[in-house]
């Protein structure tokens, strides 16, 4: 009879554990939601915190003349103290408007297709085109069709 008693107990603790590890599981996969959410936050963050850094510096460097023509980007991000990598595993680039040298186009590319929707959707201060025709912030332009490796445009200056 003690032999009998012994194997329920034994049975309920087998139980008890799979609902302490059916508990871990889903307090785990909560979890890994929370962080994966901070890291896309953070990525953005970055990103948003570096284009600024890098127009300001821009301006600050070519400015004065109010032409921009002269941007070279396998030059300017030394000349600007920064690195043309971006959080994404891609990179920036600047570039000068081919139809207007008063203004300059900063591209980031490696994006997913989450989050280049995200930076079309932006109000990115100060770019050009920021209202657009539909009287919503933005001032991006990108195709952010591909599931891996899109790119966003933004354009800067007069």
């Amino acid at each position: 009879m003690g032999d009998i008693n012994m194997r329920q107990e034994s049975g309920r603790s087998m139980i008890e554990m799979l609902g302490v590890l059916t508990i871990m599981g889903v307090l785990t996969v909560g979890a890994v939601g929370m962080i994966s959410t901070a890291m896309r936050t953070q990525k953005r963050n970055a990103v948003n915190d570096e284009v600024i850094q890098m127009t300001t510096q821009v301006r600050t460097l070519l400015g004065e003349y109010d032409d921009f023509s002269h941007i070279n980007n396998s030059t300017i991000f030394g000349a600007i103290g920064m690195t043309n990598k971006n959080p994404y595993g891609g990179t920036y680039e600047l570039s000068v408007d081919p139809s207007n040298s008063r203004q300059f186009i900063v591209s980031i590319t490696g994006l997913n297709q989450s989050d280049c929707e995200y930076f079309v959707a932006k109000a990115w201060s100060d770019s050009v085109g920021r209202i657009n025709s539909n009287n919503k912030e933005g001032g991006a332009t990108g195709d952010c069709r591909n599931a891996t490796n899109n790119t966003v445009q933004i354009t800067y200056g007069e």
